[in-house]
């Protein structure tokens, strides 16, 4: 919801209408928002990220999804990794859900994206420089299988279940990757794709004035990305799993957190922070 900050006052509220609630979810919470211009973005549980009018609340999932900042409405939705579980958006901004995509006791068809979503908890981050909306991201899929699941207290209640007729991706699905990617929020459209060996649900992106990306890998890498062209500048391996997004010291410090200590690098390329 957009709230006036002088007196508290609701100026407008927006509710993503699932059509669909996966019965395996866990902590079914979003994860904040993003403001860039008169739009404002938010992810949803339905792997979409949706871009708000600011002043208004019109919408636009694995899509990435345009706002109207000023009232909400929504403006336009584009898949940034391959999904096949909705055929598009209706006028208002629910997706259209493709038939026999979700979960039950018989299982689903091989749905795309898996249940980690094509993003999730990974910071992303907006360079005013390239006017572009940068995310790491994951392309994969699965199968989803539900049952009744009787509530014990003290364990986890998720409802998963088996299936005797497990389902594959179709020939002409990707394979699973997972990388960091440049997105146009005006289009929706991809700029640029840098491949990662493997994906991960806290590992995000960090832009700065100076023209880099900084990106932190699951395999331990610490990158900085041009953030016109998506190339690499350098790496630097930290010696263990990175668990969080880089962050910025003193304008002359890159900080990440992984399985070791907190390890600090003097970033060593051009153009500073």
């Amino acid at each position: 919801m957009a709230l006036d900050a002088k007196t508290g006052k609701q100026i407008w509220q927006f509710t993503h209408q699932r059509k669909t609630k996966n019965p395996n979810e866990i902590n079914p919470y979003n994860r904040g928002v993003a403001v860039l211009g008169n739009r404002v973005f938010v992810g949803t549980l339905d792997a979409v990220v949706v871009a708000i009018d600011a002043r208004s609340t019109p919408i636009v999932t694995a899509s990435f999804t345009l706002l109207d900042r000023t009232n909400g409405k929504f403006l336009s939705g584009t898949p940034f990794v391959y999904q096949n579980w909705n055929t598009g958006f209706d006028e208002n901004g629910p997706p259209i859900q493709v038939s026999g995509s979700n979960s039950g006791p018989e299982g689903s068809f091989f749905v795309y994206p898996s249940i980690g979503g094509a993003t999730n908890f990974q910071a992303p981050s907006y360079s005013p420089m390239t006017g572009w909306f940068y995310l790491a991201y994951s392309e994969s899929g699965q199968q989803y299988v539900s049952t009744p699941a009787a509530y014990e207290a003290g364990r986890q209640y998720i409802g998963r279940g088996r299936t005797a007729a497990p389902a594959a991706p179709r020939p002409a699905e990707p394979q699973p990757s997972a990388g960091i990617k440049a997105l146009d929020p005006e289009t929706g459209r991809t700029m640029w794709d840098f491949k990662l060996p493997q994906s991960s649900l806290q590992n995000g992106v960090m832009g700065t004035a100076g023209g880099v990306l900084f990106a932190a890998s699951r395999d331990g890498n610490l990158f900085a990305l041009d953030a016109q062209t998506g190339s690499s500048l350098w790496r630097y391996h930290t010696g263990a799993n990175m668990r969080a997004s880089p962050m910025a010291l003193h304008k002359k410090y890159i900080a990440g957190a992984h399985r070791a200590p907190l390890q600090l690098r003097t970033p060593s390329c051009r153009g500073g922070l």
